[in-house]
């Protein structure tokens, strides 16, 4: 019996190759032939190796996996219905170790929803949680129904459903731009959150198009990246409940039902079939512009919960493969949210891996950041791992080889890894040592200078050996988790009542100050004072060797009214408010000058050739060159960069002093090169307000005093010596 119909010119057959098969599966003039008939449709094995559901030139091709199950039943649904109109079991022939597969024909996947019953044991204490009853998505679900509209919760008695998406790849060339670590400015930021608020004055607000409606602003904010808070599909209704008034959801997303589904309530509009393609002009939209896009993943659970939590997906197909279980069959919970993801396990890290390369070759994006990602190494009794085979392996996948590899080097469970999370001199890593060191150094905690320096000059005291040097350091002074940079200086404390829990939740170590008055306040010297500390913060951001990252709306001083745990805030306490750039017009004009200073200066950023004039590629000092001891009594902090680009450029030299004591500080610039005079380009406490001079001021005496909690910043100018 033929298994295909040819009706291409070439008269000689070729014998049937299931992977060159299912590479031409769109569009082939070479149709597979159905060999049985089960519950009325025309079926035949499908492909093995691919998993999840794929549209053919004729049928489509329904691939799922499980070690434990006895049997797996297709269900087919006509678009919004509430029952199947059709089951299909898996012919036990169509089995093929675990992998069952099956190639439906005849169906119009435009009407077309599906799911699985599986069925095998029911033994808890092992972990065994099969129940034929239980309707399950697809764990390789490229699309997930019933999420559509943003805040109406999914029917869980009639389970998650997924949709059947076409490939996109031969129409999307977009390029890696593969911009350097040393290069790159991050800016994370909530896709919703971004332009939701009415301010924005986009035509789609909350949205991948509102982004796309925002990126000349990030070209012309001086950003490289953008780093997305988590855009799979979530249910942000999960816990959702009213307080105070406010309908309060999941709305960060760190709580993922399907790792492979883009979340389709971020789209402008209906992409039936086509899920995803908004998301894809958009990060076409910021390549066009130089601007790459970072995903923000998170594999360390998902929002299947704990033994009372709802069974999605994962949990029916193989619970005791794809969870970290007690030896009781209980979940371990070291990512705080129920379940932990048991990452080291072979099917899941295949899973993992087959994920990271469906974004990078679907969407073309160009890294990723990964929650908790401590977990990631973690063996299945939760212990750590000195050479994880996840973490190993992504660091050397050869599809995933010029993308960003950022960990949060720590979990809820304790494991705390910033400076030692296995690496590969491939991973970076969010660099919570220099958020906390900065934080009480600039806050006026001078005790801590001489961690602070560190942090400052690439932290390698953390980052030498296996790491890659400064370019495993992103440094950060906020992110979403935490106070932004303006709460950061207008609170003492957190102020989280907002979200329903007694002010008990978020982090009470904040190293945050404010500044005389707790919240808002009228006082003009308080004003001024937050102000100056923000204006600090972003200039020894962008002065520190290291990958900067910084939060959405600290450019224009954005708020959270202090909330520094606003996961579940859908309002105006996470909307970024885009009328604060004209309230505070010379503060963004200043951040965004510092973010093109570092641009500029190169520096800064890495190791040049040797500078001409001798000069070291840092040193440092206190209030003087001839001070070079550091220690818990320095209050002023001094950090040189010095290097050339190319034979024929001058030398860049960057010069950063920071008063963080509340008296000023008499300060002495070091000796410039010959031919070289020293230039004012930043100072903080300008009583003019003329923090930033992009023609800087040639320095007419090499000492004078430093204002109190200021920072100021000199380059040296090449040309005729400035007479003084």
């Amino acid at each position: 019996m033929p298994i295909y119909n040819d009706n291409s010119n070439n008269d000689a057959k070729q014998p049937f190759d299931e992977k060159t098969e299912g590479r031409r599966r769109a569009g082939s003039h070479r149709q597979l032939l159905a060999l049985d008939v089960v519950a009325g449709f025309r079926v035949r094995p499908g492909f093995y190796e691919m998993n999840g559901a794929t549209a053919m030139s004729d049928g489509v091709n329904f691939t799922v996996y499980s070690n434990g199950a006895t049997s797996i039943t297709l269900l087919l649904f006509h678009r919004g219905d509430r029952k199947p109109y059709a089951s299909i079991l898996f012919p036990e022939n169509y089995r093929i170790g675990k992998v069952f597969s099956m190639i439906v024909f005849g169906l119009n996947i435009e009407d077309l929803e599906y799911a699985y019953r599986v069925d095998g044991p029911w033994d808890p204490a092992h972990g065994l949680l099969f129940n034929k009853n239980h309707i399950l998505l697809d764990p390789f679900a490229k699309a997930v129904c019933g999420q559509r509209v943003w805040g109406e919760p999914v029917r869980m008695s009639e389970g998650y459903r997924a949709r059947v998406v076409r490939s996109n790849t031969q129409t999307d060339g977009s390029p890696q731009l593969r911009t350097p670590m040393s290069d790159s400015i991050i800016y994370e930021l909530h896709v919703r959150g971004f332009t939701k608020d009415s301010s924005s004055h986009v035509r789609f607000p909350g949205t991948f198009a509102g982004i796309i409606e925002k990126a000349q602003y990030l070209k012309k904010l001086g950003v490289t990246a953008v780093e997305l808070m988590p855009i799979f599909e979530f249910d942000e209704t999960r816990d959702k409940r009213v307080v105070g008034g406010r309908t309060l959801l999941d709305y960060w997303g760190y709580n993922t039902v399907s790792f492979f589904a883009p979340n389709t309530s971020y789209a402008s509009h209906d992409e039936y079939n086509e899920e995803g393609m908004e998301l894809r002009t958009m990060i076409r939209a910021l390549k066009s512009e130089g601007i790459e896009v970072i995903l923000d993943v998170v594999f360390n659970h998902t929002a299947e919960g704990n033994e009372d939590g709802s069974f999605i997906s994962f949990k029916g197909f193989d619970n005791n493969i794809y969870y970290l279980l007690t030896p009781e069959g209980q979940y371990y919970n070291f990512s705080g949210c129920g379940n932990t993801l048991n990452c080291n396990q072979p099917i899941v890290q295949e899973m993992i891996v087959e994920c990271l390369r469906y974004w990078v070759t679907e969407y073309r994006v160009d890294g990723f950041r990964f929650d908790l990602a401590s977990i990631l190494g973690r063996d299945e009794n939760g212990a750590p791992m000195a050479r994880p085979p996840l973490i190993q392996r992504l660091a050397y996948d050869p599809i995933l080889g010029d993308v960003k590899l950022i960990a949060e080097s720590w979990d809820a469970g304790g494991m705390y890894q910033v400076g030692s999370f296995p690496s590969w001199k491939r991973w970076a890593e969010w660099n919570g040592k220099y958020r906390d060191d900065i934080r009480a150094f600039l806050k006026g905690e001078y005790w801590a200078a001489p961690e602070a320096v560190k942090r400052i000059t690439g932290s390698m005291d953390l980052y030498g050996e296996t790491y890659a040097g400064y370019d495993s350091s992103v440094n950060f002074i906020t992110c979403h988790d935490g106070f932004t940079l303006h709460d950061l200086y207008a609170y003492n404390s957190k102020h989280n009542e907002d979200n329903g829990w007694n002010n008990t939740d978020g982090a009470d170590d904040n190293r945050s100050w404010n500044c005389g008055a707790e919240g808002e306040t009228s006082d003009p010297q308080i004003l001024s004072l937050r102000w100056r500390m923000m204006r600090n913060a972003i200039t020894v951001l962008m002065c520190s060797r290291g990958t900067p990252m910084i939060l959405a709306g600290d450019e224009f001083g954005n708020t959270q009214f202090g909330n520094n745990n606003a996961y579940c805030q859908d309002n105006e306490i996470s909307w970024l408010n885009w009328d604060l750039i004209k309230e505070h017009r010379e503060y963004f004009d200043f951040y965004r000058n510092m973010i093109q200073f570092r641009r500029r200066h190169p520096a800064i950023r890495k190791d040049l050739e040797p500078a001409h004039c001798g000069l070291p590629f840092i040193s440092v000092c206190t209030d003087s060159p001839w001070h070079r001891e550091i220690n818990n009594i320095t209050k002023v902090l001094s950090v040189m960069f010095a290097g050339y680009s190319t034979p024929r450029a001058s030398d860049d030299i960057v010069y950063l002093t920071i008063n963080v004591y509340w008296e000023e500080q008499l300060i002495e610039l070091p000796e410039p090169p010959a031919g070289g005079y020293w230039s004012l380009t930043v100072d903080t406490a300008d009583a003019s307000g003329r923090w930033y001079h992009s023609r800087p001021v040639p320095v007419t005496a090499r000492s004078w005093q430093l204002n109190p909690r200021s920072v100021a910043v000199c380059i040296v100018s090449w040309g005729a010596e400035y007479g003084r």
